[in-house]
């Protein structure tokens, strides 16, 4: 089974997708963690990636799409990924539909974490204390929800659409949002 979970920054993704990984054996894939994997060892993508996500924008999705190749065409991990953030954008959509073609693979569910703006800024701050990343500052916060909205909405309305979508509340509780997906995905 392959999984999308998108929604802006600070929507519960990661958090999903992990307990998604832990109760169905699937590989996650977030491009936020392969982003931040390069810039940590300095590779000439990590460079380029860190200039980019530090003055609030999102990294190329020349960039992302390579990252994302190498994972889907991984014979261990077939039918076993969740995307988590992925795709941000329509190219990235389409990129992901012909990698999947390509490698005999398919999403077999697509979840919208939708969540507003007040709830997206309180959640991040909680989570620059926790975690200490340093784009979950407040500027950066703002940018990156805004060029998300205005990025993603495309994105939106290429899988709203589609039988397999599904748009879950992402101001709920954790533990409700997990059983939502977890009843979905079950069936």
């Amino acid at each position: 089974m392959n999984v999308i979970i998108f929604g802006p920054p600070g929507a519960g993704k990661g958090t999903q997708a992990q307990h998604i990984v832990g109760k169905f054996n699937l590989y996650q894939v977030s491009t936020g963690n392969l982003l931040r994997e390069e810039v940590k060892n300095q590779t000439e993508i990590g460079k380029d990636i860190e200039n980019t996500i530090s003055n609030g924008d999102f990294a190329t999705d020349e960039i992302v799409n390579e990252l994302i190749k190498k994972i889907v065409f991984d014979p261990l991990r077939k039918n076993k990924l969740i995307f988590d953030g992925y795709p941000r954008s329509l190219s990235q959509a389409e990129n992901l539909d012909l990698l999947l073609k390509d490698s005999n693979q398919k999403i077999d569910f697509i979840f919208f974490l939708n969540v507003n703006k007040d709830t997206i800024i309180k959640r991040i701050k909680k989570r620059k204390l926790l975690e200490m990343r340093a784009d979950d500052n407040t500027t950066t916060i703002l940018k990156r929800y805004d060029t998300y909205m205005e990025t993603t909405k495309p994105v939106l309305d290429f899988y709203s659409g589609k039988a397999n979508f599904y748009e879950i509340n992402g101001a709920e509780k954790i533990s409700e949002i997990s059983r939502k997906i977890e009843q979905i995905l079950s069936v």
